[in-house]
């Protein structure tokens, strides 16, 4: 029996050795990406077990085919907000102004002129008068204008393209001022980046970078061109670098394709772009020069390469403006210009970089407007597996889920066919409603008729539903293997049910799909963490601009 056991005990030894070796050998040879991931499945396969989805019936509803520009629609109304600086006087010019100049700090140059001049005691015609500045991106500047949802007196977008686009939409403007302040876009490349470039293709160019991006050596991020003029000035600038005086040639074309079927997103505001690089995701993202100048870890660890139109900060005054507005504007260009100097430079504008010349060839506005579709056309590479996460529990009666149904419905209409759609709702319990397929006109039949039938009742589990939606997109991408994920949240942000945020943050970072949050009188802290593990954003849709917002989202990424 003495032997007997003695045996048994070496038996088991050996099993325990052979196993655990096994089991402590399992990750020799792999990434720690590839373990990550692997963790992440398992992770993931266990918690969908426990939270058993159920199975919904998708609904249908006839889909309207878009006719016409729906941009008049979409566009928020303007509040109190965005106002940076308001008149002192009854007769006043208002203008439109991009973020770079209208904020605090070194970003507040024209803020500051604004309210010296309305203190100056400037007067036309025997009255006193002032100027009212409000913050609205270069490329809102110009749907608000085109639309003719709302026409300041003036605009001064970072960018003559944008005065251009909005003439060739059919808006005369005259200038007060060619230019308040100069700037300079570029791209700022980390000392690896810089490296790669300098030693493998000879120069730190856009040029370069596009072949490096191409060839997959770096990872290059950049703004949504259809609101940053910093991005649509790289778009120019890149598809000229591959077919120089012909922005929209088949040559043109192909390199944007090629370049861009190895960036991972597009960024929809500076602040991801940053938060992305800060994180390591890019190696080179665009920035501009006074904004690079500000930050002193930038300009202290990277390198800034300029290219590109000069970011001349026009004063462009509507022509049928009236004309005692128009000498506002005027004299408000003659006081930045004899006065603001001095802060200008101080605030990092102004000033060239080194190595910036000016571009050979320049486009009309027509041709800008065209390369806008160019990209819109051509940005999706690879297709998209996105699954929607709709948050129907008790909390979002009323409002919230009426603002999420016709969000959703009204912006569907700019996902490109070619992606890949689902849907899941939840409240106490989570429902697959429609299964990710090709957003074909039988899929967005199913998706609008099932979003408009989604009702609310229960509590709130949802990161239970996060957890099902990255099995969906998980599944389909196994179809689809050269797909890029994307999950969108649409939530009051509050949860009190299932899992917690803790339990899934390393299965979403360890699958690195992107979560998009879109907030409805939300707790945006809570739903900006989660998007914030993959460098997605958080949307609030407290404000009434959220089709426009989800319309930028989608033309920039879907």
């Amino acid at each position: 029996m003495k032997k007997k056991g003695i045996v048994i005990a070496v038996v088991v030894l050996a099993v325990a050795l052979v196993f655990g070796g096994l089991y402590a050998t399992r990750n020799f040879g792999k990434s720690t990406k590839t373990v990550s991931e692997e963790d992440a499945v398992h992770k993931l396969e266990k918690y969908i077990e426990r939270i058993a989805p159920e199975e919904g019936t998708p609904v249908k509803s006839t889909v309207e085919m878009a006719g016409g520009d729906s941009t008049f629609q979409e566009l928020p109304e303007l509040t109190d907000s965005s106002v940076a600086v308001r008149e002192s006087t009854a007769l006043f010019a208002e203008i439109f102004a991009s973020s770079e100049k209208t904020g605090a700090g070194t970003d507040g140059w024209l803020r500051e002129m604004a309210a010296a001049f309305n203190a100056s005691g400037a007067e036309v015609n025997g009255q006193p008068v002032s100027v009212r500045v409000r913050t609205v991106s270069s490329g809102q500047q110009v749907d608000y204008v085109a639309s003719g949802k709302y026409v300041p007196t003036a605009i001064s977008p970072s960018s003559s393209l944008s005065v251009k686009m909005l003439n060739a939409k059919g808006t005369a403007t005259e200038n007060a001022a060619a230019s308040l302040v100069q700037n300079y876009a570029g791209i700022v490349l980390s000392s690896s980046a810089y490296s790669t470039l300098i030693e493998e293709y000879g120069a730190a160019t856009v040029e370069t970078l596009a072949k490096a991006t191409a060839e997959d050596k770096l990872i290059m991020g950049y703004t949504n061109p259809f609101t940053s003029a910093t991005g649509f000035n790289f778009l120019v600038t890149l598809l000229d670098s591959a077919s120089p005086g012909s922005i929209l040639s088949d040559k043109a074309t192909a390199g944007f394709i090629a370049f861009q079927k190895n960036v991972p997103f597009v960024a929809m505001t500076t602040t991801q772009l940053r938060a992305a690089a800060d994180k390591g995701t890019f190696g080179a993202f665009v920035m501009e020069y006074q904004a690079y100048l500000s930050d002193k870890n930038l300009s202290k660890n990277y390198r800034f390469i300029p290219f590109g139109y000069v970011h001349n900060n026009p004063l462009a005054m509507i022509s049928s403006a009236p004309a005692e507005q128009k000498e506002i504007l005027r004299q408000f260009a003659a006081y930045c210009e004899a006065n603001g100097t001095q802060l200008a430079k101080q605030d990092g504008f102004d000033t060239a970089p080194e190595g910036w010349t000016a571009p050979a060839n320049e486009y009309d506005g027509p041709t800008l407007i065209s390369a806008q579709e160019l990209y819109k056309e051509n940005k999706d590479t690879r297709p998209i597996v996105a699954v929607f996460v709709a948050d129907v529990s008790g909390s979002m009666v009323g409002e919230p889920i009426n603002t999420l149904k016709s969000s959703l419905v009204n912006a569907m209409q700019y996902i490109n066919e070619e992606n890949y759609i689902g849907l899941v709702s939840y409240n106490d319990t989570v429902r697959i409603e429609l299964r990710p397929a090709k957003f074909d006109l039988t899929q967005q039949s199913l998706f609008k008729g099932t979003v408009e039938a989604l009702s609310v009742n229960g509590a709130t589990a949802t990161f239970d539903a996060v957890c099902v939606a990255m099995q969906l997109v998980k599944e389909k991408m196994a179809e689809v293997p050269d797909a890029k994920p994307m999950i969108f949240v649409l939530s009051d942000g509050e949860t009190n049910r299932g899992y917690s945020l803790s339990e899934i943050r390393d299965i979403v970072a360890g699958l690195q799909m992107p979560v998009y949050t879109i907030g409805y009188n939300a707790n945006i802290d809570a739903l900006a963490e989660l998007s914030d593990i993959n460098e997605g954003i958080c949307i609030n849709a407290g404000t009434d601009d959220i089709t426009y917002q989800l319309r930028q989202l989608f033309n920039a990424n879907m």
